[in-house]
């Protein structure tokens, strides 16, 4: 339109909302704790006790642990100000022990542990198969509260900074679901990654699509999420040229020239960022711990937790029917998708 000085101005586009059933929100809002705890329960009883038979005193049930760990990190407070929440599980019949508060800051630093989190986490996204088939990528920082300190040659005087660990996840972007997570330290670059990742989840998860920003361009990033049947949205970095391999140039072109198809799917990439201010928002972007191991199990029991809690929520928005217990576990249930993306606004 023209204003009093000829001049073309545009009208501001309305902005983008996303519909919200708040009457199951607010359910699940409001049911979250409690079915956090039997989900967890439900997810930790498929954990088996060591046999090997150990001298001194005899190891606590290691479902017990770690469902006590998880419970931990999600309430938030130390671990002698948790100690009551122990109590309350055991008495409900969650967990058939009571272990002090030392006993779970000792099993939080146990590099015995890391493995078995990263399992329950891709488990505890498995029930949301139906649901998610385009994924995204990235990596994000947790502080702690140790520093580095070094003596800086240039301006000859000692500098410190907080060290921190680097989570790199790989996430659903229509639920926020995490299908898997390596911990690294701040210094090891973000491709790294990439390929772990990506393989954990096409174990349990059909790749449709894959959005990582420009950290993870690559040749063998491209072939392996095509070599999965997906389509790779990695955008190309301003001195990229078209040689390469077939995939390469292919993907390159058609990069330059669909751009605003390319900015429509990768603009799902968002979707990690959202997932990274989940976590950081309901359970801390900084950690208790003082021991690496202890840091990294902190880190990886955060996104187990944001794990249940999608599924608490998915439980009453999608109707979704989790089981980790002993029973055969239901088949995955199919959810009008249509319905769900127009929800979802995807």
């Amino acid at each position: 339109m023209m204003d009093s000085n000829n001049t073309t101005t545009t009208a501001p586009l309305p902005r983008k909302t996303y519909p919200q059933d708040w009457p199951r929100y607010n359910a699940a809002q409001v049911a979250e704790k409690s079915t956090f705890t039997r989900l967890l329960a439900d997810l930790c009883s498929t954990i088996e006790h060591p046999t090997e038979v150990r001298r001194g005193r005899p190891n606590l049930p290691l479902s017990d642990m770690l469902f006590a760990c998880a419970s931990k990190v999600y309430s938030g407070f130390s671990a002698r100000r948790f100690s009551s929440d122990v109590q309350e599980a055991q008495s409900n019949g969650f967990i058939g022990t009571t272990p002090h508060f030392n006993s779970v800051n000792r099993y939080i630093a146990d590099a015995d542990l890391s493995p078995i989190i990263k399992g329950l986490i891709e488990r505890s996204a498995l029930p949301l198969v139906a649901v998610e088939s385009k994924f995204a990528i990235d990596a994000s920082g947790f502080s702690t509260s140790r520093f580095e300190r070094w003596f800086d040659q240039k301006w000859g005087k000692e500098r410190s900074e907080r060290k921190w660990l680097k989570a790199n996840i790989i996430t659903g972007v229509r639920s926020n679901i995490v299908t898997a997570v390596e911990v690294t330290d701040s210094n090891v670059h973000d491709s790294r990654m990439f390929k772990p990742l990506v393989t954990k989840t096409a174990d349990g998860f059909t790749v449709d699509e894959l959005s990582a920003d420009r950290a993870y361009l690559s040749d063998a990033a491209f072939q392996q999420v095509v070599g999965l049947g997906g389509t790779p949205y990695i955008p190309f970095k301003s001195n990229t040229t078209g040689e390469g391999s077939a995939l390469w140039r292919k993907l390159y072109a058609y990069f330059t020239l669909n751009e605003a198809d390319f900015n429509s799917r990768y603009h799902l990439r968002s979707n990690v960022e959202s997932t990274f201010s989940m976590v950081k928002r309901l359970f801390g972007d900084s950690l208790r711990s003082k021991s690496d191991i202890g840091q990294t199990n902190e880190i990886l029991l955060k996104f187990l937790c944001h794990n249940l809690v999608v599924l608490v929520h998915e439980i009453h928005e999608s109707g979704i029917d989790p089981n980790f217990g002993s029973e055969p576990a239901p088949e995955p249930q199919i959810i009008d998708l249509n319905q769900y993306r127009l929800r979802m606004g995807h």
